[in-house]
């Protein structure tokens, strides 16, 4: 009988432990997605702006140039 109640209690502190690691596990991970997908919109605005200022011909958008440049690289390897 006591053995039987000792472990319905392990399983409950098992079935606690697990609940919360999963909600700091989940916190985590939505936390760095966050950040990292910030970090990546961030990088992009740049690179889009570099891109628009300095390397687009006349007439020409962000998009054409990137597609021009990377044709550039591939021909030139």
């Amino acid at each position: 009988m006591e053995k039987n109640k000792l472990a319905k209690i392990n399983e409950k502190i098992a079935e606690n432990v697990v609940d919360a690691y999963q909600k700091v596990e989940d916190g985590v991970v939505g936390a760095y997605q966050k950040v990292e997908s910030s970090v990546v919109g961030a990088y992009r605005r740049v690179e889009d702006g570099f891109v628009e200022r300095f390397l687009t011909r006349e007439g020409e958008t962000v998009e054409q140039a990137k597609q021009r440049l990377s044709g550039e690289e591939k021909d030139g390897q």
